[in-house]
This record gives C-alpha cells, sequence and structure tokens, in this order.
C-alpha cells in the first residue's frame, strides 16, 4: 500500500513552507512527497522550480525518510526529473492527451511509472496493459469532485486494470472506498491552510491530522480487502 502526499502548488512558491509540508508529509504516515515539475513554473509563477531548488527538496525528503517523487507534465520537466533520478515517476493526467510521445519515452526508462487517467476517455488503456513498471491511477479531474463523480471509480482495482487512486473528492470518504476496493496507491493533497486561497488545491487538500486518519484507517481496510 502506497500513500501520496501530494504537496503541488499548496507550497505557494514558498520552498520554506515546501520543507515543512515535506516533514508534515512524513509525520503523518506518507511513503512519498509529490510536486508537480511543468505547471505554472515560468519565472514569475508560483511553481518555478530551479533544477538547484528540486534537489533541496529531494535532499530533504532523503533526511526525512520519504521518497520524492514528481508528476511530469512537459518535456523540460522530464529533463529536470532525470537529473534527478527518481525512483519513481508519475505521469500527469493533462499530459497524457498533451503529449503521448513524452509519455512513451518516461515509460520507456523501465522505472516504474504511474499514471494518471484524468483526462483520458478512452475505453482501453492509453499505453498498453498495465504491468509491474505501469500502473494505471484512476481519477476524476474536477477540483473537487462531485459525489456524481464516484459512480465512475472502478468497481475492483487490481495490478492487471487500474492500481490506484488520485483523489480529488473532500475528505477521506473517497478513498476508503477505493482501498476497500483494492487500491493500492493512494494520492490526496496535503495542506496546513485549507482557508487559503492563493490556488484552488486547498479547498480539496486534506490536513496532516486527516492524513494521519488516511493512513491508519486506509491501512486496516487493505488488510481487510483480500476477506470481502
Amino acid at each position: 500500500m502506497l500513500f501520496v502526499a501530494e504537496i503541488g502548488l499548496n507550497h505557494e512558491g514558498n520552498f520554506d513552507l515546501a520543507l515543512e509540508l515535506i516533514r508534515q508529509a512524513k509525520i503523518s504516515g506518507a511513503d512519498i512527497a509529490k510536486f508537480q515539475l511543468g505547471w505554472r513554473d515560468k519565472p514569475d509563477e508560483i511553481n518555478n522550480i530551479s533544477y538547484d531548488v528540486a534537489k533541496d527538496l529531494k535532499e530533504f525528503c532523503e533526511y526525512s525518510e520519504i521518497e520524492f517523487m514528481s508528476s511530469i507534465i512537459t518535456p523540460k520537466a522530464f529533463e529536470l526529473a532525470s537529473k534527478l533520478d527518481f525512483k519513481r515517476i508519475k505521469i500527469a493526467s493533462r499530459t497524457v492527451v498533451d503529449d503521448p510521445k513524452l509519455c512513451e519515452e518516461i515509460i520507456s526508462t523501465g522505472k516504474e511509472v504511474f499514471c494518471s487517467l484524468g483526462f483520458w476517455d478512452g475505453d482501453d488503456f492509453p499505453f498498453g496493459p498495465p504491468n509491474e513498471k505501469l500502473r494505471y491511477i484512476h481519477c476524476i479531474s474536477n477540483y473537487p469532485n462531485k459525489p456524481q463523480d464516484l459512480a465512475r471509480m472502478p468497481k475492483i482495482f487490481s495490478s492487471e486494470g487500474h492500481y490506484g487512486y488520485s483523489d480529488h473528492f473532500l475528505g477521506n470518504s473517497a478513498s476508503y472506498l477505493a482501498i476497500s476496493r483494492g487500491a493500492k496507491f493512494i494520492e490526496k493533497h496535503l495542506t496546513l491552510n485549507k482557508a487559503s486561497q492563493t490556488i484552488r488545491d486547498h479547498t480539496l487538500s486534506i490536513t496532516p491530522h486527516e492524513f494521519k486518519e488516511l493512513v491508519d484507517v486506509g491501512s486496516e481496510i487493505s488488510k481487510i480487502h483480500p476477506y470481502l
């Protein structure tokens, strides 16, 4: 079972805050602290992560004993990620439809890749059947998800189909539902302040206390799942 704390843009361009979010992700029991590379990343934008900044974030993750991972959105972002030698890589939903060639290049690295399907509307999987190196992640790219969006959640998650769930629903209930159906990867946005209006993601995020609850309860549900 993997629990991913999506820090994303919740650092608001303050990379000291990003370090604290990494620390809180570890305290909350997350296995991975995830950022986004290639989104709102121009010099005057909120997520301008240079190589030096990314290196500092990765080193702090290593110090904190939590894995550093990123969603890749552009070829430039992939070039940066390659220099940092991530253990695993996430392909962002928009990249699946905007740049399939880049996705295929990422998959060809042989690293474990999590491919989010939030923007994918096909009936099949976009890059062939899943395997131990290519994991497809169910996602609905509404922010936040509405209750009716949950009707599209797979009835069963497995290594032969949808492996995990990237959760944009309010609270933890949708994640628990996904775990009860077999999801082995749960990604949830982490924030220190849900009321912040800097970016929309804070509203659908959970606090460190809620993330700890997600890990504790979700782990128990995952143990029960084989008996369901």
